[in-house]
């Protein structure tokens, strides 16, 4: 995929998931940028996948340009985005150039790391789980959540989920989701939660200034709720997500099961990232730590059905049960629940 490629198909992606200027940023890039510095060279010069199974570089060029405006660093850039007025593509265009030219050593730097994102909606289908389970076991839980980046969905019992058929966790919630929700609406007790703790290979610390600004500049500019939630989420933040491989570490940490708590592995979009090595060796894992207490698997991901949000799964050790709880928007605008 060349770069217009992957930066048209990311504006699709964009436009999809209700963000239509950053699609028009990535369209505008698409149509105009152009190789003859060292920061268009090196974008159009990538070696490797650039798109969004790949590098993503479209997004950590998304990123770079969000952060010059949440700074304050290109007072031209900041003038067209949000929540200023939308200019037309020729002035918008212009305070990108200016960006790419004036401060191509930030955007240089955003380039380096690949995208985290934190999405705070995705904590719906973990509240609704974690309801489920706490009346299924009526057991504290052990949570571990894979590839957590800066840990801010290990809070989500202290999030809320406010439904049509009535509300999921706590009244003084700093942050309460309110998903399209269609099936019936998860019951069960408010699960009780023990320890909690992540790994990301490259964690972000979301108390660390620099860290909250790529976390945050990952978020698109015009979507001012997402960005407010995922503020909120920091504010809260009590978690630990160490440094390292999924594998090495969920092998440590499962060691802690025993029969008088349910030890809940999850993750959220983090899967299809792992190498085949890492996930035969994590799914070993959790099926052997059932030997010593009840252990469940959800997870968050994409499969074949393209186009249609990600599927929710959950199962269950050591009885080995897979449940299919239906499925839900990659940024979890709306849930399928179809939980028996």
């Amino acid at each position: 995929m060349s770069l217009r490629d992957a930066l048209r198909h990311q504006a699709g992606s964009n436009r999809h998931l209700d963000s239509p200027f950053t699609a028009r940023v990535l369209d505008l890039l698409a149509d105009n940028i152009q190789p003859g510095t060292p920061l268009t060279d090196r974008m159009f010069d990538w070696s490797g996948d650039i798109g969004p199974r790949g590098h993503s570089v479209p997004l950590r060029l998304l990123a770079g340009l969000h952060a010059l405006v949440l700074i304050d660093a290109c007072p031209a850039l900041q003038a067209v985005y949000p929540p200023n007025p939308s200019p037309d593509d020729a002035s918008l265009w212009a305070a990108i150039q200016v960006a790419l030219t004036d401060h191509a050593a930030l955007l240089d730097r955003w380039l380096d790391n690949p995208p985290q994102t934190n999405e705070v909606r995705r904590a719906a289908i973990l509240i609704a789980a974690g309801h489920l389970l706490a009346g299924r076991f009526g057991l504290p839980i052990h949570m571990y959540e894979l590839g957590a980046s800066a840990g801010l969905n290990l809070m989500w019992d202290q999030f809320a989920l406010d439904l049509p058929d009535g509300r999921l966790g706590p009244n003084t919630a700093a942050v309460t989701l309110s998903p399209e929700w269609r099936g019936d609406a998860p019951s069960g007790p408010c699960p009780q939660i023990t320890r909690r703790r992540g790994v990301d290979l490259m964690p972000m610390n979301a108390h660390d200034p620099d860290d909250a600004l790529r976390l945050i500049s990952y978020l698109w500019a015009d979507q001012p709720e997402r960005l407010a939630r995922t503020r909120a989420a920091i504010a809260i933040l009590d978690a630990e997500v160490d440094a390292g491989d999924a594998a090495p570490w969920l092998e440590a940490q499962l060691r802690h099961t025993a029969p008088d708590h349910l030890t809940l592995v999850y993750h959220t979009i983090a899967w299809q990232y792992f190498p085949p090595e890492t996930q035969a060796r994590c799914a070993a894992a959790i099926k052997a730590a059932s030997q010593h207490g009840p252990v469940a698997h959800l997870s968050m991901e994409a499969d074949e059905r393209r186009g249609a949000g990600a599927a929710i799964t959950l199962m269950i050790w050591p009885e080995g049960q897979k449940l299919t709880l239906g499925r839900v928007d990659f940024h979890g605008r709306w849930v399928d629940w179809t939980a028996p």
